[in-house]
C-alpha cells in the first residue's frame, strides 16, 4: 500500500503533507529527526491519511493537494476537529 499523509506538528501547530508506502517507518523519520524538512519542527502526530494500491495514485492525489491549493482547503475543512 502507498499512503498520503497529514502531519501536525507539536511545536508550532503547523501541518505538513506527505507520502510513503510504509506509514510507520516515515512518521518514525520525521520524529527521529531523519527528514531535512521537518526536523526543527517535530514532534509530530499524524492526524490524517489515505491508502492506495497504486504509487502513481498516491503521488498524484499528493501532488493535487500540493498544487491545488482549494483542494487542501476542502481537506482541512472535512477534518478540522483533528487539525484544531
Amino acid at each position: 500500500m502507498f499512503y498520503v499523509y497529514l502531519l501536525k506538528s507539536k511545536k508550532d501547530n503547523k501541518l505538513y503533507l506527505g507520502s510513503t508506502n510504509d506509514l510507520e517507518r516515515r512518521l518514525k523519520e520525521h520524529n527521529d529527526g531523519k527528514v531535512f524538512s521537518t526536523k526543527p519542527r517535530r514532534p509530530f502526530e499524524l492526524i490524517y491519511y489515505e491508502a492506495y494500491k497504486s504509487e502513481k495514485d498516491a503521488r498524484y492525489r499528493e501532488k493535487n493537494l500540493k498544487l491545488r491549493s482549494r483542494a487542501y482547503t476542502q481537506l482541512k475543512k472535512r477534518i478540522l476537529g483533528s487539525i484544531s
